[in-house]
């Protein structure tokens, strides 16, 4: 059965080609814009927006949303390829600029890589553009043979008129196709028709990885281009008053020192370390500001008020919950707490920018090309029409270059006072450390009743923390309340709970320290997840029950999340003997709009070392674009995840972080990694993200197994700060 025909406003796909203008820069890392010659012959071989073909049948795809090494190149790709009917050994791929999404009315839709939504936020549209493109190849072969639509075929970039046998390529008619009006109307295909889609076939960008071809920002080099480093008020509010940079300007290489906005002190040389050197020698004198006297002990005191306040957000409220506790024939209470955590992109913040008082240029690695030309053209007091990003691969992003471009404007900041000379602004990795948007601290009070055959009855939980929309976008909330912060615990949508509560209440006390927070790969779902899954193991074990039994009690009604929870139960063995001093641990949550579990194999020796033998992970995404992504994902979300857990966090004394590099804020090491086995369920009828959901369910099956191996339940975090000797 073939899906609906999807209707094509006739605008949206013809505006640009006459408006292009500026011309297009094909190769991603070319250091200037494209020269006329290259201009010209984007516009001749473009047949839309998505698709370019050249003379020799090579398709070149233009994605918008920004690869990161999740495979968002790769999978977007496959979903406009799977509609052109191309070739997919001929296919290759392109960034559009911000800029010529800007003049083109925003034709290729959102820039934004985050919240999992590279694949499915864009599903539609990039389908729709394959599908239209290949109708217009078919018409102008159509044309030039004068036959009807209906007796050709294509396959494989080849155009065929199946009563005549007679053949071309995509090649030989793109610029005939280029001339011609989209279809008014495209079909897409059936699921059931995919060729590509569904396929585990290889990244398209991992051979320039590989051979070292690849240019990060990091390694941009351009002629005339001069180095910065950087250094703001290590106090969060605080601001820069006053430096004396009468030696450092004598020091080698050294071109000048700038004050950077109202916080920051730059210094520019022929290379970075020579910057950099500079930058250690010169003496600075902070403003301080009014958090000087912030710490981690008086932002928990912050927190544990909100534990106890009268006021709070309801994010989720079914029934009496208060009723039900008090009828409990048996009460079990947790408070647990989840620190600020960082970033820590393995390429710290940089940008590259050369500015005019004509026009402003920025090449970046940035999870938003959108948000970078906003943030260019604000620094260059310009127009956006007179700036342009021109977006780079990124070595990491996890959030940090979404919402935040700080780093764009200081490099503009620093361009703007030398006008004309490009310069290459790269943090230093204690910059990085100190000057992030963390994840948000919280903690959560869990309080659950049980009646006399041991089944859940009420179930009351309480976060008191950190809201990021607060802080980020007030906007997006909703009187006031932050529903992001209740994310794995809504009553339904891309994150809601996985348990049928008959009693429940789930409510934010809203505590906001002067530590900025930010989106942080899984955002809150990280934590709330911890939240729910250890704790209902905590009510299993009081209630004298097997904690998975215990789950399934509560899923009737949530059958996909049911779904994966049993598969990762059977496949590791669930009810069966572990080996020798290994235990076991359950965990489930959906993220994203996929449904996602987990059981860790765990063991704890007599010293307290803790060894995480094998992790057997479920997804159900609904549709799964690349098998062979999703599985590479999936074991990468543990990396984070449970470097997260046992090592992840930031402290806070007088007013700063007190991290530097990672030898204070570490991740695990190759050693440490377990095996991860990967089960890729996907049911379809939805579109679910794939690099943020099993972050989440990552700590709290790993928790749930320390339980069991050790007797202790733990509900601070870190793990580097608790002692696991067993009980």
């Amino acid at each position: 059965m073939r899906q609906q025909p999807v209707n094509i406003a006739r605008r949206e796909f013809l505006i640009g080609t006459a408006t292009a203008g500026a011309g297009f820069s094909l190769g991603m890392y070319l250091p200037l814009a494209g020269s006329a010659e290259l201009a010209e012959q984007a516009v001749t071989s473009e047949v839309n927006a998505w698709v370019v073909i050249e003379p020799d049948d090579t398709v070149i795809i233009r994605i918008a949303r920004s690869e990161m090494g999740q495979g968002t190149l790769t999978g977007l790709a496959q979903m406009v390829a799977e509609e052109l009917e191309c070739d997919w050994s001929r296919v290759t791929t392109e960034y559009p600029t911000p800029g010529q999404n800007l003049a083109r009315e925003r034709i290729w839709g959102s820039f934004s890589t985050g919240g999992s939504q590279g694949i499915r936020g864009s599903q539609l549209y990039v389908r729709k553009g394959g599908a239209i493109a290949r109708e217009m190849l078919i018409e102008a072969a159509t044309e030039a043979w004068d036959v009807p639509r209906d007796e050709c075929r294509v396959s494989a970039s080849v155009i065929t008129h199946t009563p005549t046998g007679r053949a071309t390529t995509y090649g030989k008619v793109a610029a005939a196709a280029a001339r011609l009006f989209p279809p008014e109307q495209v079909e897409l295909k059936d699921p059931k028709d995919w060729k590509l889609i569904g396929k585990p076939v290889k990244r398209l960008d991992t051979l320039d990885k590989l051979t070292g071809k690849q240019v990060f920002g990091a390694d941009l080099q351009m002629p005339g281009m001069l180095n910065a480093t950087i250094r703001a008020c290590p106090i969060f509010g605080g601001k820069l008053e006053s430096f004396d940079d009468s030696r450092v300007r004598k020091m080698p290489g050294v071109h000048t020192v700038v004050r950077v906005e109202d916080d920051a002190v730059a210094v520019v040389a022929d290379t970075w370390w020579q910057a950099k050197t500079a930058l250690d020698a010169l003496p600075v004198t902070w403003d301080k500001g009014p958090n000087a006297g912030v710490s981690s002990a008086s932002i928990e005191q912050m927190l544990d008020g909100g534990l106890g306040a009268d006021e709070a957000f309801v994010g989720n409220q079914v029934g009496d919950v208060g009723k039900a506790l008090k009828g409990a024939v048996k009460t079990v209470e947790a408070v647990y707490a989840y620190p600020y955590q960082n970033h820590a992109t393995m390429e710290p913040m940089n940008a590259t920018a050369r500015w005019t008082e004509d026009r402003c240029e920025v090449w970046c690695p940035t999870q938003n090309g959108e948000a970078a030309l906003q943030a260019t053209a604000e620094a260059a007091g310009l127009p956006a029409a007179k700036c342009e990003v021109y977006k780079i691969h990124l070595g990491g992003g996890f959030g940090r270059r979404g919402a935040f471009h700080d780093f764009v404007r200081q490099a503009v900041a620093i361009a703007r006072q030398m006008p004309g000379t490009p310069v290459k602004l790269l943090w230093t990795r204690e910059e990085d450390m100190q000057h992030g948007h963390y994840h948000p601290i919280t903690k959560a009070r869990m309080v659950g009743g049980l009646d006399g055959k041991g089944d859940l009855v009420g179930l009351h939980v309480r976060i008191s923390g950190q809201s990021i929309l607060a802080s980020v976008n007030p906007n997006w909330m909703e009187n006031g309340v932050d529903k992001f912060t209740f994310q794995g615990l809504l009553p339904d949508g891309d994150h809601g709970i996985s348990y049928s509560v008959p009693n429940l209440l789930v409510e934010h006390a809203m505590r906001n320290p002067p530590v900025p927070p930010g989106f942080w790969r899984g955002v809150n779902v990280n934590q709330n997840a911890i939240y729910m899954e250890s704790f209902l193991d905590e009510l299993a074990h009081a209630a004298g029950k097997d904690p998975l039994e215990f789950r399934r009690k509560l899923m009737a009604d949530h059958p996909k999340s049911l779904a994966v929870l049993n598969a990762v139960a059977k496949k590791a063995g669930w009810g069966k003997r572990a080996p020798e001093g290994v235990h076991r641990g359950l965990a489930v949550c959906k993220a994203f709009a996929s449904h996602v579990a987990a059981c860790a194999e765990v063991s704890v020796d007599n010293n307290g070392r803790l060894r995480i033998h094998r992790i057997v992970a479920a997804t159900d995404p609904g549709y799964a674009v690349n098998p062979q992504q999703i599985e590479a994902q999936v074991e990468g979300s543990f990396v984070f995840g449970l470097s997260a857990l046992l090592y992840g966090e930031c402290t806070i004394k007088d007013g700063g972080v007190e991290q530097r590099n990672f030898d204070s804020y570490p991740s695990m090491l190759i050693s440490e990694m377990p095996r991860v086995e990967v089960i890729v369920m996907p049911s379809g009828g939805f579109w679910g993200g794939i690099g943020e959901p099993t972050i989440a369910v990552a700590a709290p099956a790993v928790l749930n197994a320390i339980f069991a191996a050790t007797g202790k339940r733990i509900r601070r975090f870190p793990l580097k700060n608790t002692d696991l000797r067993p009980a």
